[in-house]
């Protein structure tokens, strides 16, 4: 792999995970809050059409993609070795296991079980609450991972010019 490569593949993987950081923290601070405003049927229904619309090429792209170039990356710096092969596999690791892996262990289980709820039964309440300080509280790990993988992959950067 090329330096020029490696330096791609390092930006692409601060600036997805700095999206991914910042769309999280937006669900962490306003959008978590505002469903948990409503009345419990009326905030599972509104967040399993967000379950739902999220799934789209934008989104897929900066998360998936992310945790993909992350993967080719820490690949390509164990193989290759660099003077900021820490800062790289560190901000990998942030990504991959603090925003992808939570997202499919935590994240997508809980939603998983909304989608499977009946939101007007004796147990939507009780569902809805968990729901929002469980998956909130994951939602928070992921947003600091990702940005925490942001801020390390660009001390590599700059470490590595």
């Amino acid at each position: 792999m090329t330096d020029s490569l490696q330096v791609t593949l390092t930006l692409a993987a601060a600036v997805g995970s700095g999206i991914v950081g910042g769309f999280f923290l937006a669900f962490s601070v306003c959008v978590m809050r505002a469903l948990g405003d409503l009345p419990p049927q009326q905030g599972i229904a509104a967040m399993r059409r967000i379950n739902v619309v999220v799934i789209n090429p934008w989104f897929m792209a900066a998360f998936l993609g992310t945790a993909l170039v992350c993967v080719a990356l820490a690949a390509a710096t164990l193989l290759r070795g660099s003077p900021v092969s820490s800062f790289v596999l560190l901000g990998t690791a942030l990504y991959v296991v603090g925003s992808f892996l939570v997202t499919m262990v935590w994240n997508v289980p809980r939603n998983n079980a909304l989608e499977r709820a009946d939101p007007a039964g004796a147990a939507a309440e009780r569902l809805w609450a968990d729901y929002l300080v469980y998956w909130t509280r994951w939602n928070h790990v992921r947003t600091a991972a990702s940005i925490a993988a942001s801020a390390v992959l660009v001390l590599a950067l700059a470490r590595a010019g």
